[in-house]
């Protein structure tokens, strides 16, 4: 069962998994992707990072929201409450599996729905737990995937996400990119 939208919808989002997971909920929607300012204070809490993004990546399709409903989202990866975005390069990269090796971090997805002006903004957390990796591990999985487009340097359902995840507390869905179960509850309630 799909939801049929009242307007349509644009995903402000290049991320193919993001696009995958709306596709999957059975959504029919237009992919636009807007440049917008990522900058958030240092003192920010991660949770409030996720959302700030989210939001600011929404307001650059404020000229489309009277006709549509745009969905934008971000994710990021906290390490004792320090933001680990996507890394710039293969050797920031390794430092960030390095650091996440053996322990527990959260990832949090700012979402924000953007209709006539308004913001229903919210988040999602969910915690992943690594074993301890090997350092031929993380070089493998560095040259061998992609760590620069994903917030953590890894992809959950990625090589790295199998071997190395022992626990996972919270939306799979979530760490994926978007949080699909409490999205669809929005938008059952926005179609009320």
């Amino acid at each position: 069962m799909s939801i049929k939208l009242k307007v349509p919808l644009i995903l402000g989002s290049q991320s193919p998994r993001r696009q995958q997971l709306l596709k999957d909920l059975g959504l029919d929607f237009e992919v636009m992707v807007r440049e917008t300012n990522e900058y958030f204070p240092d003192d920010l809490h991660p949770r409030a990072v996720a959302v700030l993004i989210s939001e600011n990546k929404a307001k650059v399709f404020d000229d489309l929201s009277t006709k549509n409903l745009i969905i934008t989202a971000d994710t990021i990866v906290a390490l004792d409450d320090v933001v680990l975005g996507k890394p710039a390069d293969k050797d920031e990269a390794f430092k960030m599996l390095k650091r996440l090796s053996g322990r527990t971090h959260t990832v949090i997805t700012g979402v924000t729905i953007f209709h006539k002006g308004k913001f229903k903004s919210f988040s999602e957390e969910t915690y992943v737990t690594f074993r301890r990796l090997n350092e031929s591990e993380i070089r493998y999985y560095i040259e061998n995937y992609n760590p620069m487009d994903k917030a953590g340097a890894y992809g959950i359902q990625e090589w790295l996400g199998m071997v190395a995840t022992t626990r996972l507390e919270g939306d799979f869905y979530n760490v994926m990119g978007l949080p699909t179960s409490k999205l669809y509850a929005e938008l059952i309630q926005f179609e009320q």
